[in-house]
């Protein structure tokens, strides 16, 4: 009896202790669950705002205990704010829990467009039937955000950094402008208003329409249209004023006779040098879709311009600036009640160049008529002084909003204004004997004195060649690398090559930076001997030695090769960023021996002073120039007549202890039968007339 009491006994304690252990399993479980599930749900719904989807943020609130709120209510106010901060990011940290996981707080961060923000907040759920529900308020978007707040941007747009030439003349900055538009409350001939004012603007007619059909336009609205260059009162009062400027003032007039037309001044980015530096300037236009989506994160917006080419586009993360935003909610009166964040405006950084506008602005005044390019530098520290292309186009005509008409004249113009030439590599003529003379000495190959023979006005090497000459314009006699240089004797230069021989020529070449990018802020294209691996023939070999065959040469390279001729052998890097206290950097040390540098220096300085050469247009009595001319022909083939020539001039100073030193070189297109290498001679001779006086 005793013994079935026990086992009795012991089983209602085994069976209590089991439910004991099952009630507390339970009530464990219970509560984990209970805890993960509001953590989770405060997550997922956060998660939401990450993914702008916020019908089914709605669904995880209380109806009831939100208010009432409606989904299209709800929606709109999440997603007025949330995107128009440019949400992002958005995390949260659970800091802890009360009332059994109904109440958490939490600490959240998010990115907007005014930088990061972080605040602790506290959220409530509530069960219904079987599941919690958020209990939404407007403070949780914001802890001080009531029902009847509104939450504010104000943004501050950065000022765009000037471009300066090493002086401080102005490049590209602040200018003003005028722009016309329509006031529809007083136009009296809808219509009519605006096929005139189509024509005179030479605007497309549907645009006009589209613009005064815009949402925002009232009657008492001014409707930009176009803007045009503001016309100075003091220009026109000049005894011989622009007639551009008079036709604009006359136009301007006119547009003011129709009623509805107003014109107002706005300021733009001006470019003073107009086309004599948009090729290098380059200008910005409006950001487009795709630039905003190339750019995300980098503070532009709809508002924004962009460098589109030229040092306008190089260095548009320094010239652009950062734009100031503040954040802050609005109370129902229009009062400021609180600021969330607010991130001062950061204005572009001026950027000065080495250019020098006057010097630029001669070239540009000589040239512009040709298919030109220069390049002009300080030969002893590398500072680029010009860089010239043209025909060119203005940059103010980008920023104005260009006509069809004006761009497709500028795309049709067989003279190519939009195509940048200093860029490109050009065949360099005789501008590169002076490169194969110092290589030929600096290989031992070349003796200066010896005579290699007059061969009259064409040679060639043998019968091997076919009908195949070397032609030259002046006969040398004796043909040494004096006279050579000084007459421009090709044939010359053609057995020099020959005798350097391929091998010696084109790892010279690759040592002077052929086949090598140019350390210049501005790409530039690759210079090359040969448009195949290597030189192939025996007359291409001999055509290469005076600047022909398939060398092509980029101006501001072979600037930078000269330099060579000014500092020992050293070629300098070239710089385009402007610092007074700016040390020379060399590109390559003393690759050219002194001795031979010296030896060919003294050959260039005599194109230019000695009567009879081809650079004596250049001579000067007060300064001793150096340099060389050449005249490459663009033709198919030696019987083809059709083909053009390319005009160069090389020329620099060679006292360095003079104020202004200068190394210029000009190329012009098309030269055949108006002078060849002469008439850029005598340009040169204009600009540096001016330069130097």
């Amino acid at each position: 009896m005793k013994r079935k009491k026990f086992e009795w006994t012991g089983r209602l304690i085994l069976i209590i202790f089991s439910l004991i252990l099952v009630l507390s399993l339970i009530f464990f479980i219970t509560k984990q669950t209970h805890k993960n599930t509001t953590e989770q749900l405060l997550t997922e719904y956060m998660n939401y705002i990450n993914k702008h989807e916020y019908e089914k943020m709605y669904k995880m609130i209380s109806k009831e205990h939100s208010s009432n709120i409606s989904m299209e209510e709800f929606v709109k106010r999440n997603k007025n704010i949330y995107e128009g901060l440019e949400t992002k990011d958005l995390s949260i940290k659970i800091l802890n829990e009360k009332s059994n996981g109904k109440e958490i707080s939490y600490l959240t961060s998010f990115n907007t467009l005014a930088g990061e923000v972080k605040f602790q907040n506290e959220v409530n759920f509530i069960k219904e039937k079987f599941e919690y529900k958020l209990v939404w308020k407007d403070s949780i978007i914001f802890p001080q955000l009531e029902s009847t707040d509104k939450v504010r941007i104000d943004t501050v747009e950065a000022e765009r950094g000037q471009i300066l030439d090493r002086n401080g003349k102005v490049l590209a900055g602040k200018g003003v402008a005028s722009s016309v538009g329509l006031v529809p409350g007083k136009i009296q001939d809808k219509e009519n208003t605006i096929i005139k004012l189509a024509e005179l603007l030479e605007v497309d007619i549907d645009v006009i329409k589209n613009k005064l059909s815009a949402e925002w336009v009232k009657d008492d609205s001014f409707v930009p249209i176009k803007t045009i260059p503001k016309v100075s009162e003091l220009e026109l009062m000049k005894i011989n004023p622009d007639e551009n400027l008079v036709k604009l003032k006359e136009n301007q007039e006119e547009l003011l006779s129709i009623p509805g037309v107003m014109i107002n001044d706005i300021e733009v980015r001006d470019y003073p040098l107009k086309e004599a530096a948009s090729h290098l300037v380059g200008y910005i236009q409006k950001v487009t879709a795709e630039d905003l989506e190339e750019n995300k994160g980098k503070g532009y917006d709809s508002n924004s311009v962009i460098g589109r080419s030229g040092i306008e586009s190089l260095y548009e993360d320094k010239l652009k600036g950062q734009n100031g935003c503040m954040i802050y909610i609005e109370d129902e009166f229009g009062n400021r009640k609180d600021i969330i964040v607010d991130k001062p405006v950061q204005n572009g950084e001026d950027i000065q160049l080495t250019i020098d506008a006057e010097l630029q602005k001669v070239l540009y005044e000589q040239f512009k008529d040709d298919k030109s390019c220069s390049v002009a530098m300080n030969q002893y520290t590398g500072e680029v002084l010009a860089l010239v292309s043209t025909p060119s186009f203005n940059s103010n005509d980008f920023v104005m909003g260009m006509s069809d008409k004006l761009w497709k004249s500028l795309n049709e113009d067989e003279r190519q204004p939009l195509y940048n030439r200093f860029r490109q590599v050009w065949c360099p003529g005789s501008t590169f004997k002076p490169v194969t003379a110092v290589i030929g000495l600096d290989t031992g190959i070349l003796d200066p004195v010896e005579d290699y023979g007059n061969e009259g006005l064409s040679w060639q090497k043998d019968s091997s060649w076919g009908d195949y000459y070397v032609t030259t314009l002046h006969e040398t006699e004796p043909a040494t690398l004096e006279n050579a240089m000084i007459y421009s004797d090709n044939i010359y230069f053609a057995k020099v090559a020959l005798k350097l021989g391929e091998n010696n020529l084109t790892s010279f070449l690759e040592k002077l930076g052929f086949n090598k990018e140019i350390p210049f802020d501005i790409k530039m294209s690759i210079s090359q001997y040969s448009n195949t691996e290597g030189i192939k023939s025996e007359i291409q070999l001999a055509d290469s030695g005076y600047g022909q065959g398939q060398i092509l040469i980029n101006p501001l390279h072979l600037a930078s090769i000269y330099s060579a001729f000014s500092n020992d052998g050293n070629i300098i890097e070239p710089t385009l960023l402007y610092n007074p206290n700016y040390n020379p950097n060399i590109w390559m040390p003393e690759v050219i021996q002194k001795e031979s540098i010296h030896t060919v220096l003294e050959t260039m300085k005599k194109v230019i002073s000695e009567p009879t050469a081809t650079g004596y247009g250049l001579h000067r009595e007060e300064y001793t120039l150096a340099g060389k001319t050449g005249t490459a022909e663009i033709k198919l083939s030696k019987e083809d007549a059709t083909g053009t020539e390319l005009g160069w001039m090389a020329v620099f100073t060679t006292d360095p202890n003079i104020e202004n030193p200068i190394l210029l070189i000009s190329m012009v297109e098309d030269v055949k039968n108006i002078g060849g290498s002469g008439y850029v001679v005598q340009k040169d001779k204009r600009v540096l007339d001016q330069y130097l006086r």
